[in-house]
């Protein structure tokens, strides 16, 4: 069984910056692809960022490149997700999730990945 568990979110004002964690219990984390979903509220589950299992290759959403870093430390079983100028349409809820298999094709499917973690609450005031 693998259990991920995010922590890092919170309160932070618009234009500033938080660090997501995503640790990931198990001895085969590094043979993960880790994606990074967000949830607003009445909204439908988007994805954010994707990191490949060697850490080679990122893939973002649209709504975040430029703004949100998604990386991985393999020896501590962790992906982080550093946000930056973050703004009001940024608030959710934020997940992280790993898949093995085909990942460059579906990397942003949420129905592709294995497991999940509980999510952090990221709130962005204006």
């Amino acid at each position: 069984q693998v259990q991920l568990v995010e922590s890092g979110g919170g309160l932070v004002q618009a234009g500033g910056s938080l660090r997501l964690s995503c640790a990931v219990s198990g001895n085969s984390f590094s043979s993960y692809a880790v994606g990074w979903f967000r949830q607003a509220s009445g909204k439908a589950r988007e994805f954010v960022a994707g990191i490949s299992w060697s850490g080679d290759y990122a893939y973002y959403a649209d709504s975040v490149k430029g703004r949100f870093t998604i990386s991985r430390d393999n020896a501590k079983n962790t992906v982080y997700l550093q946000m930056n100028s973050l703004k009001p349409e940024d608030t959710a809820v934020y997940y992280c999730a790993v898949k093995r298999g085909s990942f460059y094709n579906d990397y942003g499917r949420a129905a592709t990945y294995d497991y999940w973690g509980q999510g952090t609450q990221v709130t962005v005031s204006s």
